[in-house]
C-alpha cells in the first residue's frame, strides 16, 4: 500500500515527520508518491537534513518572500521541489525554515502539499526530543512519529537511540535495559516525546519503519499499545525504503453483535438456546471478544433485560435498541450512533451464527489492515456470508438504511471497492432462524 492512501492525505495539507529510523526516507518517499498523481510537493525541514538529490530541484534562499516567489515559480516546472534557508558547510546539512514561512506556503494556490522534516535523529532508529525540538508547523494536518522495529530486544544506549538518557526518563526504564514494545509505545505516546508539540487539531498517525515478514509480530504488538491513546488515529506498519512501503494498517475496528430480533420465526427468544454450556449469545459474544476487534459492542432489543442478563461481566459495551421490531436497520443505527470518534471501521456480527470462529473475524480485520477497502466480506464458494466490515466512510450511508435491510444495498452501490475472504468452512455461515436450523447444528 501506498504512504499516500495509508495517511489519507488531502490537497492543502502540512505533513509534518518526527522521531527516528526513517523520517527522511519517508518524507521523500511520499512526495514522490503525490507528485506521480500531479500533486505539486514541497519538501523542507524546520531544522536541517542532509543535502541529498531526491527531489527534482533544491531550492536555498534565506529571504521568506523571496524564497515564497522562486517556489511560486518552480512550481510552473517541476512538482516536486525541495526548499532550505541556507546551507551549513561544517554540517554538510541544509537549513530549515521557519514555521510561519510554513505556514505561508501551504497557502499558496502552486502548492498542493508540504512534507516537513521536524527534528533530527543522528540516524537511529529511536529518540526523544531535546527541548527546542520538535519544530512542528501550526497548519500541520498530519504528525508522522516515527520509530524502527529493528531497534526492539537491542540495549537502550548510545549505539542505539538518540538521547537515551531522556528515553529512559520518558519510559521508565533503565539505561542499557532491553528495548521492548512497550518501552517504544510509552515513548512516542509521551506528550514530551513522540507526541511532544503536536498541533491539537493534527491528525496523529504513527509510522514504525523497517517491518520485515520476521518483525511483523512485533510491529502489531507495537499498533495494538498505540491504540490504547485516543490521541492515534491510526498506526502504519511499513519498510519506507520499498515501493508500496505499507504493509499493514492498524486502527480501531468495533464489532457490533445484532441481537435485538424478536425470533418470531423461531417461537422463543433465540440468544438464550442452549449452546455448548452457554446460551447461544454467550458463545457469539465470547467468540467475538477472542479476536483483535478492539471494542465489542451488543445491541439488544426484544426482552433486553432478561436476554442482557445473560452476558455478565464481559467486557464489552450492551445497548438497548427500542425500534427493534421496526428491522434490522434500527440496530445498526443504534450500535453506529453509539460508536465514538475514534473507530476507523466497524464489524457487523449476527448473535446466530453458532460456527463463527475468532479466526474468521481476525481474517476480515487482517484483509482490512493490508487494503484499507471500505468493505470487507467473507464469501465461501462465490456465496457471500457474515461478519461484514464497513469502513467509517460508509457509515452515513448505513444510517440512512430503514427496514429489516442489512448493509446489503450500501454494499450494491460500492461493488467494485469490496474485498472478500475465502472461507473453506461454509458451516461458519450457518445462522438459526428456525427449530429444524437449531436441531440440525446441534
Amino acid at each position: 500500500m501506498r504512504l499516500t492512501k495509508a495517511l489519507e492525505v488531502k490537497r492543502g495539507q502540512v505533513i509534518s515527520i518526527v522521531g527516528a529510523g526513517g523520517k527522511t526516507t519517508a518524507m521523500f518517499r511520499l512526495a514522490n508518491e503525490l507528485a506521480s498523481e500531479g500533486w505539486n510537493v514541497v519538501t523542507t525541514t524546520t531544522t536541517m537534513i542532509r543535502r541529498e538529490k531526491r527531489s527534482e530541484l533544491i531550492l536555498i534562499e534565506a529571504d521568506q518572500e523571496t524564497l515564497l516567489e522562486k517556489a511560486r515559480s518552480a512550481l510552473t516546472e517541476h512538482s516536486n521541489i525541495t526548499l532550505a534557508s541556507g546551507f551549513s558547510e561544517a554540517e554538510g546539512k541544509l537549513l530549515g525554515l521557519d514555521p510561519a514561512t510554513v505556514d505561508a506556503l501551504v497557502a499558496l494556490p502552486q502548492v498542493d502539499a508540504v512534507i516537513v522534516e521536524a527534528d533530527g535523529a543522528k540516524g537511529r532508529s529511536l529518540k526523544a526530543p531535546a527541548p527546542h525540538e520538535p519544530v512542528i508547523p501550526s497548519s500541520t494536518a498530519i504528525l508522522v512519529p516515527v520509530a524502527a522495529v529493528d531497534i526492539v530486544g537491542r540495549p537502550l544506549d548510545e549505539s542505539t537511540v538518540h538521547r537515551p538518557e531522556i528515553v529512559a526518563k520518558l519510559a521508565g526504564a533503565e539505561l542499557g535495559e532491553t528495548i521492548t514494545p512497550s518501552l517504544m509505545s510509552a515513548v512516542l505516546l509521551n506528550p514530551q516525546g513522540g507526541l511532544k508539540n503536536a498541533p491539537p487539531k493534527a491528525r496523529v498517525i504513527p509510522l514504525i519503519n523497517k517491518v520485515s515478514q520476521a518483525r511483523l509480530d512485533t510491529a502489531r504488538e507495537i499498533a495494538q499499545s498505540f491504540l490504547g491513546s485516543t490521541r492515534v488515529q491510526r498506526v502504519l506498519l511499513a519498510a519506507v525504503a520499498m515501493e508500496n512501503p505499507v504493509k499493514e494498517v492498524w486502527e480501531r475496528v468495533t464489532a457490533i453483535v445484532l441481537a435485538a430480533g424478536g425470533s418470531s420465526r423461531f417461537g422463543s427468544p433465540k440468544q438464550l438456546l442452549p449452546w455448548k454450556g452457554k446460551t447461544l449469545l454467550e458463545h457469539t459474544v465470547d467468540t467475538v471478544l477472542e479476536s483483535s476487534a478492539n471494542q465489542v459492542v451488543v445491541v439488544l432489543g426484544h426482552q433486553a433485560d432478561r436476554i442482557g442478563a445473560a452476558l455478565g461481566k464481559r467486557p464489552l459495551e450492551v445497548l438497548v435498541n427500542d425500534a427493534w421490531a421496526s428491522g434490522q436497520s434500527s440496530s445498526v443505527r443504534t450500535g453506529l450512533q453509539a460508536l465514538p470518534e475514534t473507530s476507523g471501521a466497524c464489524l457487523f456480527v449476527l448473535a446466530d451464527q453458532p460456527n463463527l470462529k475468532s479466526a474468521l473475524i481476525d481474517d476480515v480485520l487482517a484483509r482490512y489492515r493490508r487494503t484499507l477497502a471500505p468493505i470487507i466480506v467473507p464469501v465461501h464458494r462465490g456465496r457471500r456470508g457474515n461478519p461484514v466490515l464497513f469502513s467509517r466512510a460508509l457509515f452515513p450511508e448505513l444510517l440512512e438504511m430503514s427496514g429489516d435491510q442489512g448493509g446489503r444495498q450500501v454494499m450494491e452501490r460500492h461493488e467494485d471497492q469490496v474485498e472478500t475472504v475465502e472461507v473453506h468452512d461454509r458451516s461458519q455461515f450457518l445462522d438459526i432462524d428456525t427449530v429444524e436450523d437449531y436441531d440440525h447444528a446441534r
